[in-house]
């Protein structure tokens, strides 16, 4: 594989951490996931979304960005690496939750971090329907996702659609997930895979094996 800094990103519960383990596996690379269950802030803000939303939103920036200075530390490009978040992708949750005042404040920190992070060689986009991505949710069983709200989860997912709709910055490939189960079916999850491997410059979707002429 060429890529030596892949990134796999979606909405809460299509999959993200699933398939960067599964990569990780096959690659023997290293692998950073996104720490979620540290933020002190995330059960209040599933709670109650206004009033919490500017101090979440702080903790994961700041937090995502000392995982990617972490990575500048050492040599990333001498084994791959694979991650479970994309550090721009932290502005789709500000712009959803953030007050206009608190959004401006929280721009001048992403503005003067963004610059002094590594850009990934691939990213992939995972998608999948607003029932899927809710069963998925239930079925992990999180204690801080227990009161999550589908409108809110909803909203998200347009957010994301419509962020990588207009992702230029690295190549992109696409993948909607809600027909497949690359988890638990080896032939999804080795199609995927080789497409994985094989993608090259600019923006590509995924289609399964199953819906090709």
């Amino acid at each position: 594989m060429d890529h030596r800094y892949i990134v796999v990103e979606g909405p809460i519960g299509v999959g993200k951490t699933s398939l960067t383990n599964l990569l990780t596996e096959r690659l023997g690379s290293r692998r950073i996931l996104e720490v979620v269950e540290e933020n002190p802030f995330l059960s209040s803000f599933y709670a109650d979304r206004q009033k919490f939303a500017f101090q979440t939103q702080v903790f994961f920036l700041l937090s995502r960005f000392r995982q990617q200075q972490e990575l500048f530390q050492q040599d990333l490009f001498r084994s791959v690496t694979v991650s479970d978040y994309l550090f721009a992708k932290d502005r789709i949750f500000a712009n959803l939750t953030l007050a206009s005042d608190e959004l401006a404040l929280y721009d001048r920190v992403f503005e003067a971090l963004g610059p002094r992070v590594p850009q990934p060689d691939l990213v992939i986009y995972l998608q999948a329907q607003l029932d899927v991505l809710l069963h998925r949710i239930k079925k992990r069983g999180r204690e801080f996702e227990r009161k999550f709200d589908a409108g809110y989860l909803e909203s998200l997912t347009h957010a994301y659609n419509d962020f990588f709709a207009h992702y230029q910055d690295t190549p992109l490939l696409v993948v909607n997930t809600s027909d497949i189960d690359f988890v638990h079916n080896e032939d999804d999850r080795e199609d995927l895979l080789k497409t994985i491997a094989n993608a090259k410059s600019g923006v590509q979707h995924y289609t399964p094996r199953s819906r090709r002429g």
